[in-house]
């Protein structure tokens, strides 16, 4: 593993280091001028697979990046824990920190690059963050209860697509409104890159894999399984009842459990998350859910 920063990367006493352009231990950077300077000197064909993270690593990240090995030539995970879409300093205080650990898990599946910055190389002192049109995405759902979270996720991945140039970017649907607001930005700007979207990871019991589940104690991993069990049981019951039917019998059975508090239930639209009252052909349906456990925050949803 070699490590850069703040240093005078590939000047023309170390154009060496891309010698015929064979990358045998993973490199990290912690600054945008570093990773420029050793991307502007791949081949020009080189097809860039990126994945950006916050960290806190787990299967379902690990898994993006192995995709990404099979379709691209080079690939780059970012690790940036972005302040500008918490909405709670509590929640950006609390979130998971395993950079260490992370490192050691790139290492293991031959991630190409990984790309660590400071607020600072980022952000300029008291920037902003960019507001968007996005048709509607942003306005359910997460919206609802996160305000501005949409216009900062999609300022820092704009920033972050401008430096690294990827081909491809991968994304999980777990966070569905998320992958559609990437989908969007990119059509919008008309950025050079593919999003490809990859089925959520789960643990054994059916959770979505989440940073925030290390949060969790074990009692409330078991717990947390009603989110996923309640996502299963809609989708295994559609042709008996009736959408307000099975919203009803969720937030009942929310109600009837301890130290788990449900948020929101949605059954949308899977492209364009507009509220649905009967539901659609295949894959056109989607049920979302927001919900505490103890006083961790998850998501997760269904597409049927």
């Amino acid at each position: 593993m070699q490590i850069y920063e703040n240093i005078c990367f590939l000047s023309s006493n170390c154009l060496n280091f891309v010698d015929s352009f064979l990358i045998t231990e993973m490199i990290i950077f912690k600054t945008k001028n570093e990773l420029s300077s050793y991307l502007s000197h791949l081949p020009a064909k080189t097809s860039i697979g990126f994945v950006p993270t916050m960290g806190a690593l787990h299967k379902g990240h690990l898994t993006l990046i192995e995709r990404a090995k099979i379709d691209c030539s080079v690939v780059i995970c970012s690790i940036f824990v972005n302040p500008t879409q918490f909405n709670n300093k509590e929640d950006f205080d609390k979130y998971p920190n395993s950079i260490t650990k992370d490192i050691t898990q790139l290492e293991k599946i031959n991630c190409d690059v990984v790309y660590t910055p400071a607020v600072s190389d980022l952000y300029a002192e008291n920037e902003q963050i960019n507001h968007y049109d996005f048709d509607g995405l942003d306005k359910p759902m997460e919206g609802k209860f996160r305000k501005e979270h949409f216009d900062a996720v999609a300022t820092i991945i704009e920033k972050l697509f401008e430096i690294i140039t990827p081909k491809k970017a991968y994304f999980g649907q777990k966070d569905l409104q998320q992958l559609l607001i990437v989908k969007s930005l990119t059509k919008k700007r008309n950025l050079p890159v593919e999003i490809v979207e990859i089925p959520t990871i789960r643990e054994e019991n059916g959770l979505a894999m989440s940073s925030r589940n290390s949060l969790l104690n074990k009692k409330q991993l078991e717990t947390a399984s009603l989110i996923y069990n309640s996502l299963l049981f809609c989708k295994e019951n559609k042709a008996l009842h009736s959408i307000g039917k099975l919203k009803t019998l969720i937030q009942r059975n929310f109600a009837e459990q301890n130290d788990v508090r449900l948020e929101y239930v949605a059954f949308v639209d899977a492209s364009t998350l507009q509220s649905i009252s009967k539901f659609q052909e295949k894959d056109k349906n989607a049920i979302c859910i927001a919900a505490f456990v103890g006083n961790v925050r998850l998501i997760d949803n269904i597409i049927f």
